[in-house]
């Protein structure tokens, strides 16, 4: 279901509910004109925000406007300058405005606090902005905060750093790990722990928007009307279990002394199609920092034979203490990279 069709009905389903006092799934998605499953998305959603409660089982549901719903998420909003902030003191004034840690898990709590802590830290430090607005809100099932600034914006700072081609090319690097304009003071960790901890993160800058969906494990870019500066807009549930320790566990485990060891590179944010070595070397930038590399090939299409042996003969021989993971890989192209394989390399690759 796209938000747009949701915003689009969500009006109407609580006007004719209104009316009519209750009405039956079957019975909207009659005065509306479309299905069923249609309607019990729209449904879903409504009661998760509050507007509309659910009386009676199986064919005996109807649906009613909710008496004691909230009509507008708890929120907090201030713009804070951001010469000698401190992130932390930030973020004590929100939890004690909003009582976040009653409204929140003790795990969503510090899933919440650490994201937020490290996206504002980001602002002060990185941005070369003066200022930035910051916006908690609530609502009975999902908590979320938004940091924007108005600097020199993320993707934008990588971009010029590194002597990248382009600010697209940022966005790899940074979803990679370890990549930060500040090495003696930032570890370049944050924002990859941030992106793993959220059930959504928006990250935008200028004419990119880089999104991590969690719930649907699923990451995207897309091109945005240009904003000056960045936004960060980071989502969890309220009641959510995940654990923010089995998070750093999975990248950093014991075994690597708890350090930063392990990430996972999206293939297909660069291309859907590959040839050549020089795209390899692209795709490659950075991940000699890590011992284990996860390459989710998820979307990509085709690959050359160049490219498969600028990665998996050429650069795991350069790097005999690094181990790659192959995952998502489309079963035709299995052949490819099997083929310049050696038996020097063969021992450090799994193909999922």
């Amino acid at each position: 279901m796209s938000e747009n069709a949701y915003m689009n009905n969500k009006e109407k389903i609580l006007a004719f509910i209104k009316k009519e006092k209750k009405l039956t799934g079957p019975e909207l998605a009659e005065i509306l004109g479309v299905s069923r499953q249609a309607v019990n998305k729209h449904l879903q959603k409504l009661m998760q925000e509050g507007l509309v409660t659910k009386e009676g089982v199986t064919r005996g549901t109807v649906y009613r406007l909710s008496s004691a719903r909230r009509k507008t998420p708890r929120m907090f909003r201030k713009e804070y300058t951001l010469e000698n902030l401190q992130e932390d003191a930030v973020f004590q004034e929100i939890g004690l405005h909003m009582n976040l840690k009653k409204e929140l898990t003790p795990s969503a709590y510090e899933i919440f606090q650490y994201a937020f802590t490290e996206i504002l830290n980001n602002a002060i430090d990185h941005s070369l902005s003066a200022n930035c607005r910051v916006e908690v809100a609530a609502d009975d099932y999902n908590c979320q905060f938004t940091i924007r600034d108005f600097g020199i914006g993320l993707f934008y700072s990588i971009f010029s750093k590194f002597n990248l081609s382009d600010e697209n090319d940022a966005v790899g690097d940074l979803i990679k790990g370890k990549t930060t304009t500040m090495p003696k003071r930032h570890t370049g960790e944050g924002i990859f722990f941030t992106s793993k901890a959220a059930d959504t993160v928006f990250f935008r800058s200028h004419k990119i928007e880089l999104v991590f969906d969690n719930q649907r494990s699923d990451i995207f870019v897309a091109e945005k009307r240009n904003i000056q500066g960045t936004e960060v807009v980071f989502k969890i549930k309220k009641r959510s279990r995940k654990q923010l320790d089995s998070i750093f566990t999975t990248y950093a485990p014991e075994e690597f002394d708890y350090k930063f060891h392990k990430t996972r590179a999206y293939v297909k944010l660069y291309h859907q199609e590959y040839v050549s070595r020089s795209e390899a070397k692209r795709l490659l930038y950075g991940l000699d920092k890590f011992n284990e590399v996860i390459l989710d090939f998820t979307g990509v299409k085709s690959i050359g034979q160049g490219f498969a042996d600028e990665i998996f003969r050429i650069f795991m021989r350069n790097h005999p203490a690094i181990s790659i993971s192959v995952e998502n890989l489309n079963p035709t192209l299995k052949p490819i990279i099997k083929h310049v394989v050696d038996n020097k390399t063969k021992d450090r690759l799994t193909i999922g």
